[in-house]
């Protein structure tokens, strides 16, 4: 196994580690996900999840098993299909998921990055989408959270040319929330403090932008009972006690 979780404390670190290959995701890599996510999902002390790499984040699918597994238009289905099975459970994942990313973020990697809420880069990060390069039209669940990110242009600019991009490109156009020269000091900060606030605030609030960005503007009764349990929880209980008592609330 090539992907190694960490569940110790509030703060999850799911690693990519396959040094020699860049972090290139093998099937078998991307077929593990949905279990991985699983374990993050069903962990009740973990808060926050944050997916890494090493010296390269990820350079994309396994490039050298497209003539075996992905060979023909059967192998090619199965294989797209195991790529956006582990796309979307990172994306589905009720937890908030920080992607901190480093060197090269290409292809699959880019997918992955993507399906996190937020994405934190070193300046030194190299991001590129390159379907272009491998006559492969990308899923539209996927195309669409680079749309929602990028917007249209900047997407299809991304997309056509499949050219890399650095990281201050990155930030300039919102692939990225943060650029910084210590990655995984900002990561830790960052991830502690979500992992420190009120999770059912944390938690509705995911769940609302989603729906925004799935196309919802209205309440609904899904919507009214995220605010339901908001109000009943001893969280709410606790912010309002604590900034009462001109203290920090303790969550």
């Amino acid at each position: 196994m090539t992907l190694r979780l960490d569940l110790s404390g509030p703060v999850a670190t799911l690693t990519i580690d396959r040094p020699a290959k860049r972090n290139a995701m093998s099937h078998a890599m991307w077929s593990a996900l949905p279990g991985l996510l699983a374990r993050v999902g069903d962990a009740p002390d973990v808060r926050v999840l944050v997916v890494r790499g090493g010296e390269h984040f990820s350079a994309g699918a396994d490039i050298s098993e497209f003539s075996t597994l992905r060979s023909g238009a059967d192998g090619a289905a199965r294989y797209h299909e195991a790529v956006h099975a582990g796309e979307r459970a990172i994306a589905a994942l009720g937890k908030p998921t920080i992607a901190a990313i480093t060197g090269f973020c290409i292809g699959g990697g880019c997918e992955i990055a993507l399906a996190c809420d937020l994405r934190i880069a070193s300046d030194t990060a190299r991001f590129g989408i390159t379907p272009a390069k491998l006559g492969i039209v990308y899923n539209l669940t996927s195309t669409k959270r680079l749309v929602d990110v990028v917007g249209p242009a900047w997407a299809k600019q991304i997309l056509f040319g499949g050219e890399i991009l650095d990281a201050a490109t990155a930030l300039r156009i919102g692939l990225v929330n943060e650029v910084h020269a210590d990655v995984d000091a900002r990561v830790r900060e960052l991830s502690g403090v979500i992992a420190s606030r009120a999770q059912v605030s944390v938690r509705g609030a995911k769940s609302i932008v989603d729906r925004i960005t799935d196309g919802q503007h209205e309440d609904d009764d899904a919507v009214r009972a995220l605010y339901d349990e908001a109000v009943h929880s001893p969280e709410y209980a606790e912010g309002v006690a604590a900034f009462l008592e001109k203290r920090p609330p303790d969550f």
